[in-house]
């Protein structure tokens, strides 16, 4: 059955239409300065004249914000919401933080365009939870306690993340983003089983964190110290907001990697990973000497990583999710 094109009126037909929705380049004046702003507009498939329909106009003004807001590298009001949720702030705090006015932050959520000056500001504070944590003190006679006291504390957590490689928060951001619930023991082992693919595949790590065998396999310490707090639940962490598009710095390879093990290992819960794990010659010679479930935190090196997953690779063909996917079924296999 065909499916039904959208219509409505055309005044130069003087009836009910189909149209098409296409882009169009304006050209406007804001400020003495000239723009260039691609727009949408609804085209009659009859006659070709440009229609007006319900939206469109609100649309409109929309997308030539956001780009007039690009071009000008100004903070979009999504930056603020971003901004408030990751620092666990409301408007009228926030913006008594940043040194504004009290209603500021609640004009710019309602549309007003910031300055070049305050928008420097709420950029500064989105890449940097140091500065934010220096706003807050230059401003805290403004703030109540408790606001002051939240806000403080959501930044020293955000100041976490940076203890880890860029590489792996964008790694560990691309892995949020392609799965709905990840919890800390998972994420473990993806992280480890990513490492191995892409070493086995292009020849050196993906980041350079150290891995080390703990009682319940790979892990990187650093990440653990991260997400601790979560131990078997999904992940849900406002920090990672402050990471939004990081994932996009990636390599077209990295990503390739990620996918592939995403795709396949990232099927399974954490538990089932570990099992994986438990069979795999790098964890069981790091172990050693280690009695089941007594703790350690014995290095797993890169090298015996890489060297493992290269021979993996040689037998199964890893650079293809069915060769995963194999691989997988047979180690599962160890442990029945």
């Amino acid at each position: 059955m065909k499916e039904k094109g959208r219509r409505d009126f055309c005044i130069e037909c003087r009836k009910e239409t189909e149209y098409l929705l296409q882009k169009k380049d304006i050209v406007k004046n804001i400020r003495d300065k000239e723009y260039t702003f691609g727009i949408t507009v609804a085209v009659c498939a009859d006659c070709g004249e440009e229609m007006s329909i319900p939206g469109l106009m609100d649309k409109n003004v929309q997308e030539i914000d956001e780009q007039y807001r690009e071009a000008e590298g100004l903070v979009s009001i999504d930056d603020i919401e971003r901004l408030m949720k990751i620092y666990k702030i409301g408007k009228a705090p926030l913006s008594l933080a940043l040194g504004f006015g009290e209603v500021t932050v609640s004009r710019y959520l309602e549309g007003q365009v910031p300055s070049k000056e305050y928008s420097d500001i709420v950029k500064a504070v989105l890449s940097s939870p140091a500065y934010m944590k220096q706003k807050l003190m230059e401003n805290r006679k403004k703030l109540t306690e408790a606001a002051y006291r939240k806000a403080f504390s959501a930044a020293e957590s955000i100041e976490c993340l940076f203890s880890v490689s860029d590489k792996m928060l964008r790694v560990i951001a691309y892995i949020f983003k392609k799965l709905e619930e990840v919890t800390p023991l998972m994420l473990q082992k993806l992280l480890y089983f990513i490492q191995g693919v892409y070493s086995a595949l292009y020849g050196e790590p993906l980041f350079e964190e150290d891995c080390r065998a703990w009682v319940h396999g790979p892990v990187y310490p650093e990440v653990y110290d991260l997400f601790r707090d979560f131990k078997y639940n999904p992940i849900d962490d406002a920090r990672f907001a402050l990471l939004e598009g990081m994932e996009d710095a990636l390599t077209e390879n990295e990503k390739r990697v990620i996918d592939l093990v995403v795709n396949t290992f990232g099927m399974y819960g954490g538990k089932v990973l570990e099992r994986i794990t438990h069979n795999e010659l790098p964890w069981m010679e790091a172990r050693r000497g280690y009695g089941e479930g007594i703790p350690s935190s014995a290095l797993l090196p890169k090298e015996s990583i890489m060297n493992y997953y290269i021979l993996i690779n040689q037998k199964y063909g890893i650079g293809s999710e069915d060769g995963l996917r194999a691989y997988i079924y047979d180690m599962l296999g160890k442990t029945l």
